[in-house]
């Protein structure tokens, strides 16, 4: 079942992690992460996508909006975020991520290198982090694992 598309919206944000530890302690938790979010996302009719590098989060979400909004209340309680910061969250005419309830993204050498990019290019200063620069690159770098996974 698919939300009313008048219903739909898109948010976009990051946050800094605050995970500490060992690279397999840092792995381990964003594995438990993404199964919950796949979980608690498929009930929802959430899809999306999350990025991570050492230092940040970025995510994409996409459903209903108050289903939204109590999801990102979570995250921003979450002891593993910091410094949370919505870039953008509006309607939207279709998902973006159809078929992922959260796809985690930038395993390639060459989504690595567009996210750290991103990060090199703007600081992650909110000031100079564009939402749809944000969006644009997980989205490119989804198509491109999926066309690759394929």
């Amino acid at each position: 079942m698919t939300p009313d598309t008048r219903d739909l919206y898109r948010l976009v944000y990051y946050s800094r992690n605050r995970i500490e530890g060992p690279d397999d302690v840092v792995s381990r938790e964003i594995a438990a992460i993404l199964e919950i979010s796949q979980l608690n996302n498929t009930a929802d009719e959430i899809t999306g996508a999350l990025i991570f590098n050492s230092g940040i989060f970025a995510q994409v979400l996409e459903g209903r909006r108050d289903v939204l909004e109590q999801g990102f209340e979570r995250i921003q309680r979450d002891p593993r975020h910091s410094e949370v910061h919505v870039l953008f969250f509006f309607p939207v005419p279709e998902r973006a991520f159809p078929n992922w309830s959260m796809a985690f993204i930038g395993r390639s050498r060459r989504g690595q290198n567009l996210f750290a990019h991103l990060g090199d290019k703007t600081g992650f200063e909110e000031a100079r982090l564009q939402g749809e620069r944000l969006f644009s690159i997980m989205r490119e770098i989804a198509i491109d694992e999926e066309l690759i996974e394929a």
